[in-house]
């Protein structure tokens, strides 16, 4: 990401290469995206979780105290 910051920012520096209308474009295209991905798929993430919620459960046992 570090590495990602840098050259964009070298870039701004050296030329720019959109406009700062074009960049805001740019920002709403990706959010748009993103937030429609998210939407999308959160009932898949949700039941990912709650399949990996059940399968970390230790095992109820014989209900006897093992201490």
């Amino acid at each position: 990401m570090t590495f990602l910051v840098l050259i964009q920012g070298y870039a701004l520096v050296v030329s720019p290469l959109v406009t700062i209308g074009q960049g805001a474009a740019v920002a709403v295209v990706v959010g748009a995206a993103t937030a429609g991905s998210a939407y999308l798929i959160e009932h898949r993430i949700a039941v990912w979780a709650a399949r990996r919620a059940i399968a970390r459960r230790p095992d109820e046992g014989d209900g006897k105290s093992k201490s």
